[in-house]
């Protein structure tokens, strides 16, 4: 009987030969068939933890991925994340109990999600990220596999308006070799997944030849997309606009409780 999991997969992938999505998924030997393992994966949309999680050929192993805490308190979003045991962060407040939650799952041999940027970064280009990995996997052993999404910030991405893609479009999905991060400082690591995770998105990105000045390209590789330097500041903003619901709904939540 198949698994609320695998019927959630398969609806995914329905959807996107619907919109004539062409997958193209390589460095599957790098998945373990068993025990823990943290994929670590870039983010240039909003569908790239679908493309990371449908990559595995059937039966697929689940992924239990970190995602932002307010998408479970919408009513659709929310149930299905339940449902699939995914694992809230609370990005701007306290993130020990989606760590505790990922060491749970790490420890029980399960598969691990999360981008380390933490939020989808419009330049398509691995940038700024956060020590999470790094932290999970020196915490339980559990090796990281690099990830590298190319493509799906043609579907859904930050600041440009939903729309129906042409037919065709190709999204690239590669795993990398697993690695263990050192003892030491987890800054240090964090910047060499990074490193790791930017080699392959540039060997994906020369896969696909793209008209000059594509607004999908980065605006280093001969696109449009914005530098980082160009929209730092409403990242900024976009931070402190979180944080401030965030703390909101902690209010809200202490005076329910009262």
């Amino acid at each position: 009987m198949p698994t609320l999991y695998s019927a959630a997969s398969r609806v995914f992938e329905l959807g996107f030969r619907a919109v004539g999505v062409v997958q193209h998924i390589d460095g599957l030997e790098h998945l373990p068939a068993s025990g823990p393992a943290i994929i670590a994966s870039n983010h240039i949309g909003y569908l790239d933890f679908a493309f990371v999680m449908l990559g595995p050929p059937r039966p697929r192993r689940e992924v239990r991925f970190l995602a932002r805490g307010d998408l479970f308190e919408r009513p659709v979003t929310g149930a299905a994340l339940r449902a699939l045991r995914q694992i809230p962060v609370d990005q701007h407040g306290d993130p020990k109990a989606a760590m505790d939650a990922a060491k749970r799952s790490l420890e029980a041999g399960e598969l691990v999600g999360l981008h380390p940027e933490g939020t989808v970064n419009p330049t398509f280009l691995p940038l700024r990220a956060k020590s999470g990995a790094i932290r999970l996997a020196q915490a339980t052993g559990a090796p990281i596999v690099p990830c590298a999404v190319w493509g799906s910030q043609r579907l859904l991405t930050k600041w440009r308006p939903a729309q129906w893609p042409g037919r065709g479009i190709p999204v690239r999905v590669r795993y990398g070799a697993p690695f263990l991060p050192g003892e030491g400082p987890a800054s240090a690591s964090t910047r060499e997944l990074m490193q790791r995770i930017g080699a392959m998105v540039d060997e994906l990105i020369g896969l696909d030849p793209a008209p000059a000045g594509a607004w999908w390209v980065p605006a280093d590789r001969g696109g449009s997309a914005p530098r980082l330097e160009d929209i730092r500041a409403r990242l900024d903003e976009q931070v402190v606009e979180r944080r401030g619901r965030a703390a909101s709904r902690r209010r809200n939540g202490a005076e329910r409780d009262a």
